[in-house]
């Protein structure tokens, strides 16, 4: 069975840092692209990160270049990471991790083939 199992998500206050975790299993996801996207109420899902199977590529949305870092380890099941600092109030959003067998865009949300549920990042100011 599939899994992608996002935690790590709450409230903290603007200039605070979280780290989200992804716990990936039920594929070799150690052979997947593997991204982070998050959606606002009343917005489209966008982009935020993603990270080559290896973990030698990693890409950013403009908006979170230098605050966020994601990383991924491929030691046993796949976990991967979003660490988040410096948050702003727009940061505010659920945040899905996602699983990518081509890496072919990993910017498109529409090239991945597994997502997990989302959890919840509030950034109040």
């Amino acid at each position: 069975q599939v899994q992608l199992v996002e935690s790590g998500g709450g409230l903290v206050q603007a200039g605070g840092s979280l780290r989200l975790s992804c716990a990936a299993s039920g594929r070799a996801f150690s052979t997947y692209y593997m991204g982070w996207f998050r959606q606002a109420p009343g917005k489209e899902r966008e982009f935020v990160a993603a990270i080559s199977w290896s973990g030698v590529n990693t890409y950013y949305a403009d908006s979170v270049k230098g605050r966020f870092t994601i990383s991924r380890d491929n030691a046993k099941n796949t976990v991967v990471y979003l660490q988040m600092n410096s948050l702003k109030p727009e940061d505010t959003a659920v945040y899905y991790c996602a699983a990518d067998r081509r890496g072919s865009d990993p910017y498109s949300h529409y090239e991945y083939d597994y997502w997990g549920q989302g959890t919840q990042v509030t950034v109040s100011s």
